[in-house]
């Protein structure tokens, strides 16, 4: 946690990887040495980055802890603060503070088999958790299905291709196929279609609203149960610690009570 949780602390830029034309990864180290060494924080939550003149966002973290030494945050291009980042630079600095929320909860995931279920820059967050997998070992099998637009807007694909490498399912789908394109073509709930994943297990969604809407009936018709589903919730933040109440959803703040919730949490009032 940051010395002051409305100071943001400067870290740099060094190096900047683009996964697709809307979404680039930026690799950053705190510029405070001691500060960077001895940050830590856990799968699932997320840091509020700044850029001067630009406003402050929630960005979730897309690295994983099992690797320190700097933080990854995978951003796409969709307003003014995320304007300025992707114009930014090697060496150039951001604010952030954090980290923020709820992660998920790992231990509890061990020894069970991992549905990933993720659209767009929803794959960001999950993608820090799968790495966390891969590297603690401990987890059953893990399989992915990962919806685009269309296959230019494909992200993270050589994650992809090394987790295939490493064992992982991993099934893609586009809403609209392209030349070249010999894929499955449909919206990602598609390829839940006869799939089969053996107890115990638990599925983690992240993507769009109307991608967990239709998802969460029918992965209760595949037999996970509300506790075994896992999603994170997106919400418009200002603050990230429950002050100003811009993240309020029913009786709970995205940004303290979440961003992760199971589906029995938020089912319940």
């Amino acid at each position: 946690m940051s010395r002051d949780i409305y100071l943001p602390q400067m870290a740099r830029i060094e190096k900047i990887i683009p996964e697709n034309p809307q979404i680039k990864t930026f690799v950053l180290c705190f510029v405070d040495e001691d500060f960077n060494s001895s940050f830590s924080y856990e799968p699932g939550q997320f840091m509020m980055v700044s850029v001067p003149h630009c406003g402050e966002a929630p960005i979730s973290f897309s690295s994983t802890p099992t690797r320190p030494g700097n933080i990854e945050l995978s951003v796409r291009l969709a307003g003014k603060l995320t304007g300025a980042m992707h114009e930014l630079r090697l060496g150039d600095l951001v604010g952030l503070r954090g980290p923020f929320g709820t992660p998920f909860t790992m231990d509890k995931l061990s020894d069970r088999n991992l549905l990933f279920v993720a659209g767009g820059i929803g794959l960001a967050p999950l993608r820090g958790v799968i790495n966390y997998c891969l590297d603690k070992g401990g987890y059953g099998k893990i399989t992915l299905l990962y919806g685009s637009r269309a296959p230019d807007d494909i992200a993270f694909s050589a994650d992809i291709k090394l987790w295939q490498k490493k064992g992982i399912d991993c099934q893609l789908s586009v809403d609209t196929a392209a030349e070249g394109w010999n894929g499955h073509v449909g919206v990602v709930t598609t390829l839940l279609a006869g799939l089969e994943i053996e107890n115990p297990k638990s599925s983690l969604l992240c993507g769009p609203p109307i991608m967990i809407k239709f998802c969460l009936p029918e992965l209760s018709k595949m037999g996970f149960t509300d506790k075994e589903i896992i999603t994170t919730m997106e919400r418009h933040m200002k603050c990230g610690i429950g002050v100003c109440g811009h993240c309020y959803l029913d009786n709970k703040l995205v940004c303290v009570d979440g961003p992760v919730f199971d589906l029995a949490q938020l089912k319940a009032h």
